[in-house]
């Protein structure tokens, strides 16, 4: 009959300065299904290697290993955890519980691995427990628990995928007598029912109570027995956990690798909470530069698109300052009738403008008069809060009527209610009141010049007795391009002056100077915001690092039950993503205060949250977390079970 663990000529050797250390040299052993065999030898023998070679923890650097009649050495790294997972169960001095789970919980691990379903597994841990004694026990945390019953949860853990071969490492090397005769009687309860036992110790009292005793000695045997024969026992234990298969199984995996990163999480809540510092701090300042900014850039577009959107405005000269005689009366009445009939022109009025003195009782103020048409206040989204503006007739009769803004107002009539009606003297012409223009509330601050509205053909005719404009402000229809009425504008009165005489002045081409530099003051600050976001990425891989270092025994036991390297890196890369994620929510959360507590400063300004900020902060979130989550989980996942497992 084939041995169930078959070693041959089995050499392990580890590098010691510029040499090799040979701790097992040429072992040869098998063991039979069903035998309880005890190895015995001194402190640093090679007994616990051999354990380690045995249970696939560590592999033999020369030599041949069998397993079933499979040869260890063929196997990758997922294979040799999936025989581990299925084929062995270890029973630790120490116990290695993971202090952060329950009884049951510890228990369930292997099978988490194995892919079995929660129900399944839950209900598997439970009957182990309540075979060992602790029904009672299985909400218990490890520190709640003596060392008898954390060993027993250790020895229903290595029974949870089956257990068809038991390694015990000095079971009960940390126990008193009486937890110790325990486990030993369960030990041999596990051999009458079928499980191969093996007992790694150095207490002949121990050992005495095996079938068959292998002794070593500075990494050779000097003591090997033939195997005991025995009438058969109890049936061959069998894995019963069911696994679960494609999509379920993935997506079961995934639920699980959450669950624990959230439980490891909980389990140090100051050092999560400092982690996520940096992640909340990052993404708050980035939504808050993103909405803020972008309330802001509304802001300022606004108060430039109050002053009169998709506008040209037509002056004479060369470019602003230009004071050259020949140029000063280059815009004619005929220029803005020839304008007013262009199809794409939505409305055009004049402007004639000179500095008066306007008097009003014992006022006396310096003031700006102006010379419009009626569509003015339209052109430049001017509201009235008395009156109205002037119409067709009051032009062509040229009224002498005037509309104030509300700064003049003020200066004129402190005292009166309605002024529509009222004399003032523009000039040494008397002019009716028929409106005031609603002041204009900016972020650049109101203007404080007195300003006074005429018909143009008034300030011109009876004022100023010129025969010109001092400009013209074009309105584009809704849907023609500013910049192609520019160019009409410009080629029409070329063609009609014979030469260009005059400059233009394209409002949506401020707009779009505006845009585009709220534009890149907001992307700069955007990243400067990211660049928090990095520092505290920087320390979440930092704090994983750590904490790879602080759990690398942790990672030894989920590789002893079965773990493969994919599950630990998903781990600690899904703890990572966790972690960004809920410091990104609660910075998204910090983000709605900061904005709730401006617009309450600032009522002006209309602050909301786009579902593309909140999107971003989530992908920012998440990309941190993968980002910087990989270099410590990778490092994880590299880790030498038999390493990690020696690591205090």
């Amino acid at each position: 009959m084939t041995a169930l663990l078959e070693l041959r000529d089995i050499h392990r050797s580890y590098p010691s300065g510029d040499g090799q250390v040979d701790v097992l040299k040429g072992i040869s052993l098998s063991i039979d299904a069903g035998e309880m065999v005890a190895i015995v030898g001194a402190s640093g023998s090679g007994k616990s290697t051999l354990m380690n070679i045995l249970g696939c923890l560590d592999k033999a650097t020369s030599g041949q290993y069998r397993v079933a009649g499979t040869d260890v050495a063929t196997l990758d790294g997922d294979a040799l955890a999936r025989l581990r997972r299925e084929h062995f169960g270890f029973i630790f001095q120490r116990y290695h519980l993971l202090s952060h789970l329950t009884a049951a919980q510890n228990v369930e691990v292997p099978a988490v691995y194995a892919g079995t379903g929660r129900k399944a597994r839950l209900e598997r841990a439970r009957s182990l427990l309540q075979r060992l004694g602790l029904a009672d026990r299985e909400t218990y945390s490890p520190a709640q628990l003596s060392g008898g019953q954390q060993q027993r949860v250790s020895i229903a853990r290595a029974l949870m995928n089956g257990g068809q071969v038991i390694l015990a490492d000095e079971p009960t090397g940390a126990l008193d007598s009486h937890s110790g005769f325990e486990v030993m009687s369960i030990l041999h309860q596990l051999r009458d029912q079928g499980h191969t036992v093996i007992i790694v110790t150095h207490d002949p009292l121990v050992a005495a109570q095996a079938e068959r005793i292998i002794e070593i000695r500075d990494g050779e045997i000097i003591s090997n027995p033939p195997p005991v024969a025995k009438t058969p026992r109890g049936p061959k234990p069998q894995v019963k956990a069911t696994a679960e298969s494609g999509w379920q199984q993935f997506s079961s995996g995934f639920r699980e690798a959450l669950i624990m990163a959230w439980r490891a999480m909980a389990a140090n809540k100051m050092r999560t909470l400092l982690t996520m510092l940096g992640i909340i701090i990052g993404i708050a300042s980035v939504v808050s530069i993103v909405v803020v900014g972008d309330a802001a850039k509304q802001l300022v577009l606004a108060d430039i698109r109050s002053i009169g959107t998709n506008t040209i405005d037509i002056y004479p000269g060369k470019d602003f300052g230009d004071d050259d005689p020949q140029y000063q009366q280059a815009l004619k009445y005929d220029d803005l009738i020839a304008i007013q009939k262009q199809p794409w022109v939505s409305s055009a009025t004049p402007a004639v403008s000179q500095n008066l003195r306007l008097r009003y009782g014992g006022t006396d103020v310096a003031a700006s008069a102006n010379g419009v048409s009626g569509q003015y206040f339209n052109v430049y989204g001017m509201t009235f809060s008395e009156g109205a503006t002037f119409n067709d007739e009051q032009l062509k009769g040229r009224a002498q009527v005037v509309v104030l803004d509300a700064n003049t107002r003020r200066q004129l009539f402190p005292n009166k209610a309605r002024v529509v009606g009222e004399v003032i003297l523009v000039g040494n012409m008397p002019a009716t009141v028929i409106g005031v223009a609603q002041e204009k509330q900016s972020m650049f601050g109101s203007s404080k010049i007195l300003r006074v509205w005429l018909p143009y053909s008034t300030m011109s005719g009876r004022i100023m007795g010129q025969s010109w404009l001092n400009s013209i402000t074009v309105r584009v229809n809704e849907g023609y391009s500013s910049d192609s009425a520019e160019l009409q504008l410009t080629r029409l009165l070329s063609l009609r002056h014979g030469k260009k005489d005059f400059f233009t002045w394209n409002m949506d081409g401020v707009l779009k100077t505006a845009e585009k530099t709220t534009r890149t003051l907001q992307l700069f600050l955007t990243l400067v915001a990211v660049i928090s976001l990095l520092v505290g990425g920087i320390g979440v891989m930092n704090i994983m690092l750590v904490s790879v270092t602080e759990r690398t025994r942790e990672i030894g036991i989920r590789m002893a039950v079965g773990a493969r390297a994919r599950d630990v890196l998903s781990q600690f890369l899904i703890e990572a993503v966790l972690v960004c994620l809920v410091g990104g929510a609660l910075g998204v959360t910090l983000s709605m205060l900061i904005a709730l507590a401006l617009q309450l400063v600032l009522p002006g300004w209309e602050i909301g949250f786009s579902p593309v900020a909140l999107l971003t902060a989530f992908l920012c979130s998440t990309f941190t977390g993968v980002l910087f989550g990989w270099l410590p989980a990778r490092n994880a996942a590299r880790l030498d079970p038999v390493d990690a497992l020696a690591r205090e």
